[in-house]
This record gives C-alpha cells, sequence and structure tokens, in this order.
C-alpha cells in the first residue's frame, strides 16, 4: 500500500501544479478592440504643419508624408494633377512660384477638454503653421504653447467652440512585455487608423538621446503615426508613437513609443513654463566596462563613470571627482551610463539628494544638490599648462610613444593653448594601446586618477603599477570628441620586456 500511496499522490501533486500554471499559459486574448477603439478615436487628432520653404524641389511638388516609390506617392501626384493643375511643372501647366509650402503630416491627442494638444517635436518642428483636425473633420488652428527636442514632445493649445474629447494618462511603468496594446494615429495621411499588438519590450535605447527609455511595440506604426497615442487596454495613454525602424518606410513590427510617465513630466513643465525645467549635477560621464571595473576593483561593470567634472557645477560642490563611478542616485541603483541621465533629469530643481560613488577600492556617501540644467552648459575651465619640458618616451609594453607638449605639436594636432597633460605622438599597430583604440594627437590627462604632467610621470606610473601585479591602469585621455576613461592593459608584448 505504501508505494501505491507515494505513486498517487506523486501524480496528484503533479497534476495540481500543472492545473495552477495553465491559466497563465492559456489566457485568452481580447475578444476585439472595437469598443475600446470607439470611445478612444474622438480623442486622438491630425497634425499638418506647414513651413514656407524658398525655391523648390526638382519636381516642383511639395514634400510627401510618405516614401518615395510607394503607393500613395502615385495616388497623391495624380490627385495633384487632377485637381490643381498648374501646381507642379510635370503637370504641364504655369510656373513653380519661388516660394512653396512644404507640409508635413503626423498626430496627436487631446490631454484636456479645453484644448491642450500632444504630439512630437519632429512632427511641428520649423512649422510657420499649425492646424488640428479633429476626428468629424472639424480644423482648428493650433498655437505652440512649448517643445523638447531633447524628449522630443511638443504642447499645442486650439480652441474651440465645445470642449473637446481628452483621454487619459496611464502609468507606463506598469506595461509590461506581452501587453495588449492599440496604436491610432495618422498613418500616411490617412488618419483614424488603429492597429493593435502587444509590447515586445521596455527600455529600448535607439540612440536618439541622452533620456532614450522607449517602449518597443509590434503594432503597426507608419510614417504619420508621429505624435500618436500608444493605449493599453484601459484606454490609457501609455506611450506616444515616436520613431521606427524600417528598410522601405513601412511598418515592420518594429515600432518606439515614448513612455507616458516621461513624457507627463515634460507636458506638465511646457503647460507651466513654456520650456521643459530638468535636473542638472554637472558631470560628464562615460559607460563602465569590465575592464573598467578591474582598473577601479570592482567586481562587475555597474554605474557611470565620471569623465569630466564642470567647474562650479553641483557636482564639484558635492566633491564628486573625476573617476568615481557613480552606483546610487536619490535611493535608485545606477545599473549602467545611460539610467542616470534620465534619473537627475526628472529629479526636483534645488532638491538636495544621497548619491554613493566607488572611490579607492570603497564606496563613499555624499551628498549633491541638483541645479537646473543651463541651455547650453560651459565647458569645463582647463588648467594653464606645466611649461616643463621632456624628451619623447617610448612606454614598454603598451605600443605608445610620449610627448611633452610644445607649441610646434600644439599646431601639428591642432591643440589649444590651455592643454594640459602628455600627447601621444605614435601608437604601435596591434598593440594594447592600438586595441583600446588611442591614435596620436590623444593627451594622457591622468593616471589612475593622478595627474600627469610629463612622458616620464607616465611611465614611472605605469611601470609601478605593472610591478604590483596590476593587469591594467585606467587613463583618463582627451580626444578631439571629449574626454574619456581607458582601461590600458599592462600586460607585457611580445618581444618587450616587462
Amino acid at each position: 500500500m505504501k508505494p501505491l500511496l507515494r505513486y498517487f499522490l506523486r501524480h496528484m501533486m503533479l497534476a495540481a501544479v500543472l492545473l495552477t500554471a495553465l491559466p497563465a499559459i492559456a489566457r485568452p486574448g481580447p475578444d476585439g478592440f472595437a469598443d475600446l477603439a470607439e470611445k478612444l478615436l474622438p480623442g486622438v487628432v491630425n497634425i499638418a504643419s506647414t513651413q514656407i520653404i524658398k525655391g523648390g524641389n526638382e519636381d516642383g511638388m511639395p514634400d510627401l508624408p510618405f516614401p518615395p516609390g510607394s503607393p500613395m506617392e502615385k495616388f497623391f501626384h495624380d490627385f495633384m494633377d487632377r485637381n490643381h493643375p498648374g501646381a507642379a511643372p510635370n503637370g504641364g501647366h504655369g510656373v513653380q512660384p519661388e516660394g512653396r509650402k512644404s507640409q508635413s503630416l503626423g498626430s496627436g491627442f487631446v490631454i484636456d477638454a479645453s484644448g491642450y494638444i500632444v504630439t512630437n517635436n519632429h512632427v511641428i518642428e520649423g512649422a510657420d503653421e499649425i492646424k488640428v483636425i479633429l476626428q468629424d473633420n472639424t480644423t482648428l488652428k493650433a498655437t505652440l504653447i512649448g517643445r523638447d527636442e531633447r524628449v522630443d514632445v511638443a504642447l499645442l493649445k486650439v480652441e474651440s467652440d465645445k470642449p473637446l474629447v481628452a483621454v487619459p494618462w496611464g502609468d507606463s511603468d506598469k506595461a509590461r512585455v506581452g501587453d495588449w496594446v492599440i496604436a491610432i494615429g495618422n498613418p500616411f495621411g490617412l488618419g483614424g487608423s488603429v492597429t493593435a499588438g502587444i509590447v515586445s519590450a521596455r527600455g529600448r535605447d535607439i540612440r536618439q538621446g541622452a533620456y532614450d527609455d522607449f517602449i518597443q511595440t509590434d503594432a503597426a506604426i507608419n510614417q504619420g503615426n508621429s505624435g500618436g497615442p500608444l493605449f493599453n487596454m484601459d484606454g490609457q495613454v501609455i506611450g506616444i508613437n515616436t520613431a521606427i525602424y524600417s528598410r522601405s518606410g513601412g511598418s515592420i513590427g518594429l515600432g518606439f513609443s515614448i513612455p507616458s510617465n516621461q513624457a507627463k513630466l515634460v507636458i506638465d513643465q511646457l503647460k507651466a513654463f513654456g520650456h521643459p525645467r530638468r535636473g542638472w549635477i554637472g558631470v560628464k560621464i562615460q559607460q563602465v566596462t569590465q575592464d573598467i571595473a578591474d582598473s577601479v576593483g570592482m567586481k562587475e561593470p555597474l554605474g557611470a563613470m565620471i569623465a569630466g567634472i564642470e567647474d562650479g557645477g553641483p557636482a564639484a560642490k558635492a566633491k564628486i571627482q573625476g573617476g568615481d563611478v557613480l552606483l546610487k542616485f536619490n535611493g535608485s541603483d545606477i545599473k549602467e551610463m545611460r539610467n542616470l541621465p534620465r534619473l537627475v533629469a526628472e529629479t526636483e530643481i534645488g532638491k538636495t539628494v544621497p548619491v554613493v560613488v566607488w572611490r579607492d577600492g570603497k564606496e563613499v556617501g555624499l551628498s549633491v544638490t541638483v541645479a537646473e540644467l543651463p541651455d547650453d552648459p560651459k565647458v569645463a575651465q582647463v588648467a594653464p599648462l606645466d611649461k616643463k619640458s621632456d624628451k619623447p618616451l617610448e612606454v614598454p609594453g603598451t605600443g605608445l610613444k610620449l610627448s611633452a607638449l610644445s607649441d610646434d605639436l600644439r599646431t601639428r594636432y591642432q591643440l589649444g593653448d590651455d592643454q594640459k597633460g602628455v600627447l601621444i605622438t605614435d601608437v604601435a599597430p596591434k598593440s594594447a594601446a592600438a586595441e583600446k583604440g588611442l591614435k596620436p594627437g590623444d593627451v594622457i590627462l591622468e593616471v589612475q586618477q593622478e595627474e600627469m604632467k610629463t612622458p616620464a610621470d607616465v611611465v614611472d606610473r605605469l611601470q609601478k603599477y605593472r610591478k604590483a601585479g596590476r593587469k591594467s591602469a585606467l587613463l583618463l585621455i582627451q580626444t578631439s570628441d571629449g574626454t574619456r576613461y581607458v582601461p590600458l592593459s599592462l600586460a607585457a608584448e611580445k618581444g618587450q620586456g616587462g
């Protein structure tokens, strides 16, 4: 009986596990989107922005809101020839005027019944006139309240005789990969188009700016959908459809939306001030690689390395140093570099927050008071050059040849009179330095956070770390693109002494 009882209980437990897991696997999709679409469509608008362009393009036609060669292009040309003969030379009528109107089509959505409308900045950028077309084809002239190039959002205002239908913001942080979503917009100028899909990914960085944190969706998004809303199944806006990845110009299921929580913060500022107000601490940062982590004694690559500090900025006042790795900001972990700019930008201006940095092999707690991001942050001032000269030197085991800065070298490499550091004059092919992208004209500012003034300083410091058994040393390098930290291998190259 006992073996039989164990057999029975084991299979009963297995069945219970399978029955518990089954609903999560077999959850059905929605029966349809018709009721939700009917409710939301009145809150989504088409946007037509017009810009006066001097001269014309090759065929005299206005810029088209769809890719060349698409079926819509032929439709547009046929329509213009039938209804506006003389508007274009290829119609054989008239002469193209000196100035022409370039029209861009996009989408938007109403967030307030009094007439506030959200769209993308790139939809209305440079426009001389902006018109909003409601679902019932009512056309209203729009006024630009404010725009933000960095996040690519804009806030418009229209005046209407009757209240508009507004759609509510949702919490984008609650959107999960796999959730159903619908997009409504004005693809190719067709207006009022509804597509459905799921959230494909979160936190996408598509290299559009410092604050990238896009929602990826496979709901069909095409040109003209820009500025339109991405809705969850509760009819709330969780994203602003902004970009697509496509070789043809049409949707291939890779659409990207600005999260509503990020957009709403900016929209509230545009409404209150007419421009965005972002937090700023005055640092230049770079990604922490495994090599860099090894160089500073960290077990894994986390945080944002401080590659530069603005003189007189909040970070300088907080005693944050170049070479620090910022691990936590205001209680939030910085898992990778790109997390920091958004956290800082969204912090209340004037607020003092705790930070944790990695310095000299241990965590150090500091406090920094967040300031407002200047329109054009000043470049940190460079200290006067130490005029001490030294002969060119080869750094064993690295592939580097170094020289003290001179007037001739400054002219040759287009360096400023106030440039400090040690100049790299040659990099051996396939050397440790070449593998890290170092090149003649780069300047070594620091080795392991110690300032370098002469080639001998660099050689002595690297030899010291090599003898101590370190695998690499962290160099602060000035390039034509700015400063960055480079972990340089200290392993001896073949044919060279260590």
